[in-house]
């Protein structure tokens, strides 16, 4: 525990019954004498506030006026979306009020509710929920996890390994090579063959049956594999074909590595893969109008010496990083909240037992912006929906504990 008057060297026993004492953050100009003999000389941010029986009794004749239709009077939530209070951290709770009260939170209702209470109201509420039983986590025995994505896409890329090789490394003229492009880009092009949109009855047969997720997972899987060029032949004069990719390097790349995730990189690709291509913009069979005015006045030995040059090109892994599983993330957020959510950090919230709507609702609010915190930004900046929804299941299916703080004297 950090020493110094920041803490005060003292925390908050929370139980139910004759004393209590919490964590309060922020000055105090309404609190009575016996809380006001608990603060810590100085301007800091977080100061020992005892709440004694009486208060505590005080805080649950408000919290049922007040917050019992949503909330509970036990601090259970009943109501989907919103979160059980029941022996949540009370300077957290506090630290929340206080921010709805300023209007800091934007939710109209709770700003309402709390506009008028006074400074020991919010304490004693606080004091109150942090001295409840906990909510029992969701029912079932473990939180669903979703499947290794990575696994998940070499699973579902199987079936293409006859045509495109191993890892997406084509050996056949003609079959394009599949790594070293951006996921979203394999993910647009599938979905077209998928879709009809792109001619080609083999794809949209081997496509059919796969879904978003499958798809996602694919391209995820080829664009984590290590750059290789395809191993097939060439002809053309690579010379001759790097002065005619000039014209190309705007979206290509002046190496044929795509900085733009819609555009493909050629760097490594089949040759006769990216003469076929061209000749189909060329002749309108693929439908790309800015390619089909490019490729209009291309020649058949421009479009080979083309292909030989970004054929001999090496290929880039695109900018992509292998997704965190569940269990990685939750390490990752056990280090603020607590092993498996049991919060020992008055300031933040236990997350264990909470809704499992709720915390999706939340992470969602971090991500999107709609709700601020500089650290949760980074840490929700790389959660996917399906990120958001293994751990907010998670999280709802640890058994939460209540948290003793033992008052440690200065050294």
């Amino acid at each position: 525990m950090r020493s110094g008057a920041r803490l005060a060297r003292a925390v908050p026993v929370i139980a139910a019954g004759a004393v209590a004492m919490l964590l309060w953050l922020g000055s105090c100009p309404g609190m009575n004498a016996q809380r006001a003999e608990a603060q810590t000389s100085g301007g800091d941010d977080l100061r020992p506030v005892y709440a004694n029986a009486q208060d505590v009794a005080e805080g649950k004749r408000l919290a049922e006026t007040t917050c019992a239709k949503c909330h509970g009077v036990s601090g259970i939530s009943t109501v989907a979306g919103v979160p059980h209070l029941a022996g949540q951290r009370a300077a957290y709770l506090y630290r929340e009020l206080r921010a709805y009260q300023s209007g800091a939170r934007g939710n109209d209702i709770m700003n309402g509710t709390v506009t008028f209470l006074s400074t020991d109201a919010l304490t004693n509420v606080a004091a109150y929920y942090a001295s409840l039983d906990p909510a029992q986590p969701a029912p079932g025995n473990e939180a669903p996890a979703g499947p290794d994505p990575v696994l998940a896409g070499k699973t579902a890329a199987a079936g293409c390994a006859g045509c495109h090789g191993e890892a997406g490394i084509s050996k056949t003229p003609g079959i394009p090579n599949l790594i070293g492009q951006d996921p979203k880009y394999l993910v647009g092009t599938m979905t077209a063959y998928k879709t009809g949109q792109r001619k080609n009855d083999i794809m949209k047969t081997m496509l059919a049956a796969l879904g978003d997720s499958d798809l996602s997972h694919m391209a995820l899987y080829y664009g984590l594999q290590k750059p290789a060029r395809a191993q097939t032949p060439s002809a053309g004069d690579q010379a001759a074909g790097q002065a005619a990719a000039a014209a190309c390097a705007g979206c290509h790349g002046g190496q044929g590595v795509s900085g733009n995730p819609a555009t493909p990189s050629l760097a490594g690709q089949d040759a006769q893969y990216i003469v076929a291509a061209l000749k189909g913009y060329k002749d309108g069979s693929r439908g790309d109008a800015t390619m089909k005015g490019l490729a209009a006045t291309l020649n058949d030995t421009v479009i080979k010496d083309l292909a030989a040059f970004y054929s001999a090109q090496t290929p880039q892994a695109p900018n992509v990083r292998k997704p965190l599983s569940t269990a990685e993330w939750v390490q990752r957020c056990d280090r603020c909240h607590g092993t498996n959510g049991n919060s020992t950090d008055p300031r933040l919230p236990a997350l264990a037992g909470q809704r499992v709507e709720y915390l999706e609702k939340v992470l969602h609010a971090y991500k999107n912006g709609t709700r601020r915190s500089s650290e949760m930004a980074a840490m929700s900046d790389g959660l996917t929906d399906t990120d958001v929804s293994d751990l907010a299941a998670y999280y709802a299916h640890q058994k939460p504990r209540a948290v003793v703080y033992v008052t440690v004297p200065p050294r």
